[in-house]
Parts: C-alpha cells; sequence; structure tokens
C-alpha cells in the first residue's frame, strides 16, 4: 500500500542519514574548497579537522535539515519509483530496461521538490564551519604579517545561523524561488542517478531470488543497494560538484562565483582541471552505498507492513 511505501522510505531515509552524515559533510566540504584555498587533504583531514575546531557535533551541522526532510524525499524517490514501474508494467509482465529506466526517471525528476531546498539549506549548514575556519587561518596569517599588537589579538567568533534563519532569509529576499536554487543543476544530477540506480538495483536484487514471488534475502538487498548507489553516485559526481557550487550561497577567500550550470562547468574545467568534476567522488560513494544498502533493506523487510498491522490489533 501506498502509505506502507512512504513509511519504510522514510524510516529507511532516517537510519541511513544518521550513519553516513559526517561523510556525506566531508563530501561538500571537499567540492567546496578550490585550488589555492585547500583546507582539507582528504576525507580524514576533513573529519578531524572539523571535530578539533568544532567539537563531535561539528561533524553533524546541517543534520537537523536532512533529518527532516530526508523522510518525504526519499518516501517520494521509493514510492515514485514502485508507482511508475507498475504502471509501465504491461499484465504484470517483466520490465524491460527502458522501462526501468523510464521509471527511474520519473522517481528522480519527483523527488526534487524536496531535494532542492534540503540540499540548498544542508549545503550552508555544511559550508559554514570551512568559511569560517579559513577566514580565520586568513586573519591569523594577516596578524603575524602586520604587527605583534595585532597578533595578540583576539579571533573573531563565529556567529552561527540555523536553517530557520536562513530559510526567512531567502523567503523574505527572493521568494519560494530562492529554496530552488540550483534546481536545474538537482535535476541534472538526481534524473541520471535514478536512471542508472534502480535498474541496476532491480536486476542485481532480481540474482538473489530464487523464486520471482519471493522477496531476496535482505543481505542481498543491502548489497544491491550499495554496490547501485555507489556506482550511480560516482556517475554523476560531476553533476553534484556542479550543484554545490551553485548552491553555495557563501563563499571562501578569493573563490569564484558563478552565473548558472554552463558558467560553472567552464570555469571548473579551465581552473581547476577536469578532475576538480570528481572532487569528493569517494565520499559521496562511502554516504551512498549504505545510506542506499539500509534504504533497500528497510523498504523490503516492510517495517511499516508489520507497524500497520499492529494498529487494528492494538485498538481491538
Amino acid at each position: 500500500s501506498l502509505p506502507a511505501k512512504l513509511i519504510n522510505g522514510g524510516i529507511a531515509g532516517l537510519i541511513g542519514v544518521t550513519c553516513v552524515f559526517p561523510i556525506d559533510l566531508a563530501k561538500t566540504r571537499l567540492q567546496n574548497q578550490q585550488n589555492g584555498q585547500r583546507m582539507y587533504a582528504s576525507l580524514s583531514d576533513c573529519l578531524i579537522k572539523t571535530i578539533r575546531s568544532e567539537g563531535y557535533f561539528g561533524m553533524y551541522r546541517g543534520a537537523a535539515v536532512n533529518l527532516t526532510l530526508v523522510t518525504p524525499e526519499k518516501a517520494i524517490k521509493l514510492a515514485a519509483n514502485d508507482f511508475f514501474r507498475h504502471h509501465l508494467s504491461k499484465d504484470g509482465k517483466k520490465l524491460t530496461l527502458l522501462r526501468e529506466m523510464l521509471a527511474g526517471c520519473g522517481a528522480g525528476t519527483c523527488q526534487v521538490i524536496v531535494t532542492t531546498p534540503m540540499e540548498m539549506l544542508k549545503i550552508q549548514l555544511q559550508d559554514a564551519g570551512r568559511i569560517a575556519a579559513q577566514k580565520k587561518l586568513m586573519a591569523a596569517q594577516a596578524q603575524l604579517s602586520s604587527s605583534p599588537a595585532a597578533a595578540a589579538a583576539e579571533p573573531a567568533v563565529e556567529t552561527r545561523t540555523t536553517a530557520t534563519q536562513i530559510t526567512r532569509e531567502l523567503l523574505r529576499s527572493k521568494g519560494i524561488a530562492g529554496l530552488y536554487k540550483g534546481l536545474g543543476a538537482t535535476l541534472l544530477r538526481d534524473v541520471p542517478f535514478s536512471i542508472v540506480y534502480f535498474p541496476l538495483f532491480a536486476n542485481l536484487n532480481k540474482l538473489g531470488q530464487k523464486d520471482p514471488n519471493v522477496k531476496a534475502p535482505f543481505y542481498v538487498s543491502f548489497l544491491s543497494g550499495c554496490v547501485a548507489g555507489s556506482t550511480a553516485a560516482v556517475a554523476v559526481n560531476p553533476c553534484d560538484v556542479i550543484k554545490t557550487r551553485l548552491q553555495s550561497l557563501q563563499r571562501g577567500v578569493n573563490e569564484d562565483t558563478y552565473s548558472g550550470i554552463l558558467d560553472c562547468t567552464k570555469k571548473i574545467w579551465q581552473r581547476e582541471g577536469p578532475t576538480a568534476f570528481f572532487k569528493g567522488a569517494y565520499c559521496r560513494a562511502l554516504v551512498i552505498a549504505p545510506l542506499f544498502g539500509i534504504a533497500q533493506v528497510v523498504y523490503f523487510i516492510g517495517i511499516a507492513e508489520f507497524l500497520l498491522d499492529l494498529l487494528p490489533k492494538h485498538r481491538a
């Protein structure tokens, strides 16, 4: 049933995000840093420096936004894919690869309704620590090169903003369109991701089914979700880098600004080289693999069906 699908998708998203959010934060910071202004050398370096400067919970900056919106986002994505697969199948026959890809395309298109504002807010909060650390470093270098008196001065304290404050400011200044900045880039990432992910997962999962009418074992669904998720994540990583750069409202010192997808692509290619499009690719694979592995296990086990079945018994 649709309620069960929505609940399963939501539970899967909450569990997955909680487990992998620190890696996602590192991915955003690695993707946003530009040549000449590198704060972090790798995933581990980013996480260590984040804990040192912002504490353990600094790794979860922006997590509240994700945990709030990931339920409808994952629910829409998984339920929409099932909806399109059902309506594209003919008399219950096996879907062709093209129809599976079309179903994934429909799911990816539907999910951006929630994904775009969620990513927009999350990126501002995740990247705030990197920008603050860069400003402190630049200020310290300037003080040391000026005078001993200036060097002894207290560094500026970072003013932390919340998702609510960012939302209010965007709505006040730009209206609802402010929350949907980077919509085109989000579509450019999520639609191809779903086109690759869902057919690949479905076919990998079928390999573990002894009978077409019996669900695959949970570990098969988990591994299928991990493999399909990481493959799709790396494939669309260039689009994710562009989306992250476009959705960042604040820039570090001497960092480029972009007017759109083509301008962003051109500047990254010319100033940072083609390898820049794969910044954070391994982080994204590490995020997406367990996220979708967990999501598919929860979704296929059907926790929601169990909970919904309890309701009549409880009332009785």
